[in-house]
């Protein structure tokens, strides 16, 4: 299936989970919200300091849904990877909230972030950090491992196979694609069942064969209810998302629920092109 169909199904897929029946036999009554899966409330973080700061992130208040797969654009420096950084409490924030589940990690101690990120948070980077040593299923364990979970090897198989690499377990990295080295990474990352997937540019180092391939993958993840965060700067990938949530100099500039790859540039094109601080 070519790119365009498979955003059009997936839009599809996303009206299909807004839409309202057209005939009701009775009234339904409203149910409580969800809570976030990630909830960033006024945050602030700079770098640097006097003249020489950067305000990497001026006050953002953003919710991401369980299990929505939300893109993050931008242009470059507009804070879209220390978003995620605090996000998943790889950095501290200066002020403002952060909330995982429900659980304020602001001010959380080193060992409970590390806890956190170990059993409630994937990640997956354009890199995709594989040990070259170690085979896939080897590599897919280890975050079991660190974690001191009970687990079994069935759980890094069943892992590999939702990735469709089922018949790769016993191959080295050097011994696989770039696609498919990206798709251990993720079997690496949802292995532990975690609450949220972070994503930073999947797909940036991928052939655009291989890179259709994963956000086919995250895709169908973000259907059967993982959360998805992902910085992207691409349009493309952007559109496979249920929403993409756009900032500039360190602020939230605004969002666009269910939108193709044109009309996601084309907002791209107008933030770049709007004055700083606009």
């Amino acid at each position: 299936m070519s790119r365009k169909p498979r955003q059009r199904a997936a839009r599809e897929r996303r009206r299909s989970r807004n839409a309202y029946p057209k005939e009701r036999t009775s009234t339904p009554q409203p149910g409580p919200l969800p809570s976030p899966a990630i909830s960033l409330k006024d945050v602030t973080r700079t770098y640097g300091h006097g003249d020489a700061a950067v305000h990497a992130l001026n006050g953002v208040s953003i919710d991401f849904g369980p299990g929505t797969w939300t893109a993050v654009m931008g242009p470059s420096g507009s804070g879209k990877s220390t978003l995620l950084h605090c996000a998943a409490g790889l950095e501290r924030v200066d002020s403002g909230r952060v909330l995982v589940d429900g659980t304020d990690i602001t001010h959380a101690s080193d060992a409970d972030l590390t806890a956190l990120r170990r059993g409630r948070i994937g990640f997956v980077f354009q890199s995709y950090n594989l040990l070259g040593s170690l085979t896939a299923e080897e590599n897919v364990a280890l975050p079991l491992k660190l974690a001191r979970a009970p687990w079994t090897p069935a759980d890094v198989r069943r892992a590999l196979d939702e990735v469709g690499l089922s018949g790769r377990t016993g191959h080295r990295p050097r011994q696989l694609s770039g696609g498919q080295q990206q798709r251990v990474a993720i079997a690496r990352a949802i292995v532990t069942r975690p609450s949220v997937l972070f994503a930073d540019e999947p797909t940036g180092a991928l052939d655009s064969t291989s890179a259709a391939g994963v956000l086919d993958l995250l895709r169908d993840l973000a259907d059967r209810g993982q959360t998805i965060v992902m910085v992207t700067h691409d349009p493309a990938a952007a559109a496979h998302a249920d929403a993409t949530v756009f900032l500039r100099d360190g602020a939230f500039t605004g969002r666009a629920d269910g939108a193709d790859a044109r009309a996601i540039a084309d907002r791209l094109l107008t933030l770049e092109a709007s004055p700083c601080g606009a």
